[in-house]
């Protein structure tokens, strides 16, 4: 495995503070870490019981870094790590690895405010696989982003990983949020919402489909995004346009979920334009966020990347070769300093109109980012 896009940041960050790495299961936290460790014997895992106990008794290696993997399992993890930080940071290096409950931190009171830097780590990319050439993005869109399904090269073993996958995260890791009294209709929305992807999400809707409450729709939802199995993007507003303020869109980071391929690729670029812009923030930063577009006239364009809460850029994403968004040509004339591209999954053509619309293969336009 080739060394991933956030590991010289991470060797760098622990000189100062912990490091925090989140990100989905299986992403490849676990293994980046190990790549940082300078032995094995650094690595404790909240899911060994000898590590556990290690930990439990404060009886930690004698090495210059010590990684902590899943320990967000335990109770008070948060003031656990406050006071090895505070006692041995002068000395040694603190990594910590998992899921959905440090990223968490960050929505909720933090008593470890200023003691660490967290980057999170995303699904295999476009850029940091070095593709170039159109035969190996369309296989990323059939295998995912995730290593084990991707590096398989085989599209049964990449169906069979993403069921199992699903099942995990539905059945193990939504439970270590808060107790679900029906995980059989949680499965249910789970198995839904591939089918949604690429509109904005009516949880009415969902409601009346899974004949449950609409705070139970909307409370699962909340689950299923801290727990790395969807994320939404809310609209784009602004004085300038008619923009609609509360419907959210929807993507999966495990895009081979979604079995319409316009809906597939859409997923894809949306998954790309959130690393990157989530590898602006965490290492420079960046006040940056990815929307989308869409107005009470029924305009829409997929993509919005803010910068400083001014839009940047906007991307519309087709399957095919197709003329220039009407929307894109609209939001040009209202936002003349953003970039705009159309970009596509199968044409080849590239080119840039009279409106200063960039025209991409998609192959080209996400080697500009992460």
């Amino acid at each position: 495995m080739k060394t991933r896009y956030i590991q010289k940041q991470v060797v760098k960050d622990l000189k100062k503070k912990m490091v925090f790495i989140s990100g989905p299961r299986q992403v490849g936290k676990t293994t980046l870490a190990k790549s940082i460790l300078k032995t094995e014997s650094s690595y404790l895992n909240w899911d060994i019981p000898a590590h556990r106990q290690a930990i439990l008794r404060r009886e930690l290696p004698v090495t210059k870094m010590w990684c902590f993997d899943e320990i967000h399992k335990y109770t008070t993890w948060r003031d656990y790590l406050k006071g090895i930080y505070d006692e041995f940071h002068h000395r040694h290096e603190i990594l910590v690895t998992g899921s959905a409950r440090l990223d968490m931190l960050r929505k909720s009171g933090d008593s470890l405010q200023g003691r660490y830097h967290h980057l999170r780590l995303h699904p295999l990319s476009v850029k940091e696989l070095g593709i170039k050439n159109h035969q190996d993005f369309l296989e990323l869109l059939d295998l995912g982003g995730f290593p084990e399904p991707f590096f398989s090269h085989s599209k049964v073993e990449a169906k069979r990983w993403s069921i199992n996958y699903r099942s995990l995260l539905v059945n193990q890791e939504s439970t270590s949020i808060e107790t679900i009294s029906d995980l059989s209709k949680l499965e249910l929305l789970s198995l839904r919402l591939p089918e949604l992807v690429g509109s904005p999400l009516s949880i009415n809707s969902l409601r009346e489909d899974l004949q449950l409450a609409h705070k139970t729709v909307t409370r699962w939802l909340n689950i299923l995004e801290n727990i790395y199995m969807i994320y939404r993007l809310p609209p784009f507003g602004s004085p300038l346009v008619r923009a609609v303020k509360k419907e959210q869109k929807h993507y999966h980071f495990d895009w081979t979920l979604v079995p319409d391929m316009g809906a597939r690729f859409e997923n894809l670029l949306a998954s790309h334009l959130l690393k990157w812009v989530h590898y602006q923030r965490d290492l420079y930063g960046e006040q940056m966020e990815l929307r989308y577009f869409r107005d009470t006239d029924g305009r829409e364009v997929d993509f919005c990347v803010m910068k400083d809460l001014k839009p940047q850029m906007f991307i519309e994403c087709k399957w095919g070769k197709s003329s220039t968004s009407p929307h894109l040509n609209y939001l040009q004339k209202k936002f003349p300093e953003a970039e705009y591209y159309q970009v596509s999954a199968t044409s080849s053509r590239q080119y840039i109109n009279r409106n200063s619309i960039l025209h991409l293969p998609a192959v080209e336009f996400l080697q500009k980012l992460v």
